[in-house]
């Protein structure tokens, strides 16, 4: 006997069919979503500036992500994501990284915020100093944010960090289809502050092997993993013998300071070469910059970096007769 179809299946067959081609068609459509409306609404991307790790002995120095792709009309939130200051500054047509570098605290338009809520393409901006802390020598806000009414490319710096820290906003016409949701950026940002994390502890390792019973590594970096910190951290050395420091990164700037922290710790004060207490401060040591200090007297001197001190890098140098 000839088996038949029950006649009242017909219809459930045809309800399946509609429903396993609608479950096609679904996620393309919510995919696209993530990347793309249309280009019908403007939209608010975030980039965090900088990293950590949990006791801040390593920062990055990183925007995450370093090339962000908006169009035009929307708006960029930079969020501080270290205790290490930075700056989200676009320069002037025209100006040169070099004219900002070092960085100077003592020049206003290096630490306080300028420019206005919209990005010209031409014109200087700057954040002013960012930080996720409040205990600093600086005023800092914890968020910027410009709007990008124009098409181009738009390049930015910190400028403590110079050229080893900039980022990119691609601005692309309205109606563009973006090329990553922000949650994509998120997790690129997420792997690379993993990475920066595993680079900085191997540095830390590296400048144990460079420092001596009279060379302190005073900070060192990569271009992009930072430790905060002096290598060795505590020293011993007798009257009359000198300890230099080294900062042998690519990006930080340092200071060593004795004493009471000058207002303008930028500036260097005192001499090294004659050292049995008191204030003294190299000023900024950039990268790749030495200094050397002969103590004279017998007694424990305990030192900082003035940019950095809030985070742990600090020292002893315990001078015996």
């Amino acid at each position: 006997m000839t088996r038949q179809t029950p006649i009242h299946s017909a219809p459930h067959l045809l309800r399946l069919f509609i429903a396993f081609a609608v479950a096609l068609v679904l996620p393309v459509a919510v995919g696209g979503a993530a990347t793309a409306d249309g280009g019908n609404s403007s939209r608010t991307w975030t980039v965090q500036v900088g990293s950590e790790s949990q006791d801040q002995a390593i920062q990055g120095m990183s925007f995450l992500p370093e090339n962000i792709y908006v169009n035009a009309g929307d708006k960029v939130i930079w969020r501080a994501n270290s205790a290490e200051i930075h700056t989200v500054t676009f320069l002037a047509a025209g100006q040169s990284l070099e004219s900002t570098q070092p960085f100077d605290p003592g020049r206003p338009e290096n630490i306080t915020q300028m420019g206005g809520k919209d990005y010209d393409g031409h014109s200087y901006y700057n954040s002013g100093i960012m930080t996720n802390v409040s205990d600093t020598e600086f005023t800092q806000v914890r968020k910027y944010t410009l709007g990008f009414p124009d098409e181009g490319d738009f390049t930015y710096y910190c400028l403590v960090h110079g050229m080893a820290m900039k980022g990119t906003v691609h601005v692309r016409a309205a109606g563009t289809d973006y090329p990553f949701s922000q949650s994509q950026y998120d997790r690129k940002a997420e792997k690379q502050e993993r990475a920066i994390l595993r680079d900085g502890y191997r540095q830390w390792d590296d400048a144990r092997d460079l420092a001596d019973e009279h060379t302190v590594i005073a900070g060192t970096d990569n271009g992009t993993s930072m430790v905060m910190r002096f290598v060795q951290q505590k020293i011993e050395v007798r009257v009359g013998e000198s300890v230099t420091f080294v900062n042998n990164g690519m990006g930080a700037p340092h200071t060593v300071t004795f004493g009471k922290e000058p207002a303008n710790f930028a500036a260097p004060a005192g001499d090294p070469a004659h050292y049995g207490g008191g204030d003294l401060n190299s000023g900024i040591m950039p990268p790749h910059s030495s200094y050397t200090v002969t103590f004279t007297k017998a007694g424990e001197f305990d030192y900082i970096c003035a940019l950095h001190d809030f985070m742990g890098m600090v020292g002893t140098v315990e001078v015996r007769d």
